[in-house]
């Protein structure tokens, strides 16, 4: 297909994805800058982590589910379904009087986020060529920066002028709209001739997706009840939560992920790094700046506005840059490792918001590169008949690398905070070292994703994945 992603064939279909993307986008930018306030009025500021690691469980068995899904059925279904379950977890938290019911909310629309994630990945692997697939996910980053200028700054004026419940429910009716430029674009993408699983292989990888998120959830509440006070269920319920964690993950994602494979392997545990460390340091900022630093919520989201435009900057970059692309995933956990540490300099009241700004800015520019660099890996080591299980597999890592940041440092701002001290600085500068030190460990991994192994027994030329189970 000549031209490029503006070219009059796939002119409408990209400016559809961009404007659902920015919705998206939106709605994330709106909520963390809003959650300080709504935890303060709904009484949940010791369960501040919850509300975003939920989201992400949920979305664990959502993205397994949805690369089976995409598969056997094609996008479209999963797209949908996808958008219907974020509007119902956004009506749920816009309407909760309680801080738990808020959090179901924001599961729910994890769920909806799973299945859109995958869906996109394979609407652009399908619909686009290989050499245009780069450039189009540094314009899906992109789509971020109107949000990002806008969403903190709305979401934080609503939120402490208005009711905090309009970041919530503002949103749907952009979302519908999305929907309606998007869905008449894709007619044309059905079920992969040769799809890579029956549904019987789809049904058992989402059980395991299923088993993976209960487990994750588990660990998430029993850490969150031993910061509370232990109870001799409490140890139980963490190896629990652990063992279905180590028995499902090495099934989900490539063979060789546990034990750093060379090539995509290694691809998918730098993502995972990387994102324990950014969004966890992501779901905090705002929390830091308004408690440890008095500032209010508009003033504190202008910090997400800085690394969400530098994230943007950084997917852009990375497809004009001539280097080997595994050496964008060792930049990238290197810089934004000693980025992230930064923070724990930057956390006293003195320290000027300018430079809180710049440093997540960093963060946001090298992980933003990172993250677009693993997506196109991953399209490019994968048939088109395996996209939708390896755009899964590829989610599937972002996001449980997201959760054990957001729960890991909630729990520690669980275990160390002192609800009569709430400008206390020593419980972020714990989160912010912790983080980092999760970064700078992506280097090994990302060292090790330049050149794919074969499989065993098999000596091949071309880049192959290894097999999941």
């Amino acid at each position: 297909m000549g031209g490029g992603a503006l070219s009059p064939a796939l002119r409408p279909l990209t400016i559809g994805i961009l404007a659902l993307v920015s919705c998206v986008a939106f709605e994330a930018m709106a909520v963390a800058t809003a959650m300080p306030l709504v935890a303060r009025e709904l009484d949940g500021e010791s369960a501040y982590g919850l509300a975003f690691s939920l989201f992400l469980t949920a979305s664990l068995v959502a993205t397994v589910a949805a690369g089976a899904w995409c598969d056997l059925k094609g996008p479209r279904p999963a797209l949908l379904a996808g958008l219907a379950l974020i509007c119902g977890g956004l009506l749920v938290s816009g309407f909760a009087t309680a801080f738990a019911v808020m959090a179901l909310g924001r599961a729910v629309s994890g769920l909806g986020g799973g299945l859109l994630i995958v869906a996109l990945y394979v609407i652009i692997g399908e619909a686009y060529p290989a050499r245009l697939q780069a450039v189009v996910f540094g314009w899906l980053a992109a789509a971020w920066v109107l949000p990002s200028l806008v969403g903190p700054l709305l979401a934080g004026y609503l939120a402490e002028s208005v009711s905090w419940r309009w970041v919530f429910l503002g949103v749907m009716p952009i979302i519908a709209l999305s929907l309606a430029l998007v869905w008449p674009r894709i007619s044309s993408l059905g079920a992969p001739q040769h799809g890579s699983m029956d549904a019987a292989t789809g049904r058992r990888r989402s059980l395991l997706g299923a088993i993976l998120a209960a487990g994750v959830f588990v660990v998430q509440w029993a850490v969150h009840a031993l910061a509370e006070g232990p109870e001799w269920y409490v140890p139980v319920a963490i190896v629990a939560g652990v063992v279905a964690v180590a028995l499902t993950v090495p099934r989900l994602l490539p063979a060789g992920t546990v034990v750093l494979r060379r090539g995509l392997p290694s691809v998918m545990v730098t993502r995972a790094l990387l994102a324990l460390a950014f969004f966890g340091a992501e779901a905090f900022i705002p929390l830091m700046l308004v408690t440890a630093h008095g500032l209010d919520a508009a003033v504190a989201g202008l910090a997400l506005t800085g690394g969400a435009l530098g994230w943007s900057v950084g997917s852009f970059l990375q497809s004009r840059v001539k280097i080997e692309r595994h050496r964008i995933l060792v930049c990238g956990a290197a810089v934004g490792g000693l980025s992230i540490g930064a923070l724990s300099l930057l956390s006293g009241q003195g320290s000027p918001l300018w430079l809180v700004m710049l440093a997540w800015t960093l963060t946001g520019t090298v992980l933003g590169a990172a993250f677009s660099t693993t997506s196109v890996l991953v399209l490019n080591h994968s048939e088109p008949h395996e996209r939708g299980r390896n755009s899964a597999s590829l989610q599937l890592a972002d996001q449980l690398g997201a959760v054990m940041g957001t729960a890991g440092a909630g729990a520690l701002f669980a275990a160390l905070r002192d609800p009569a001290h709430p400008e206390q600085i020593g419980v972020f500068v714990v989160i912010w070292v912790s983080l980092a030190a999760a970064a700078l460990f992506g280097i090994v991994a990302a060292a090790r994703s330049g050149v794919p192994s074969p499989p065993p027994g098999v000596r091949i030329v071309e880049s192959r994945q290894g097999e999941s189970a």
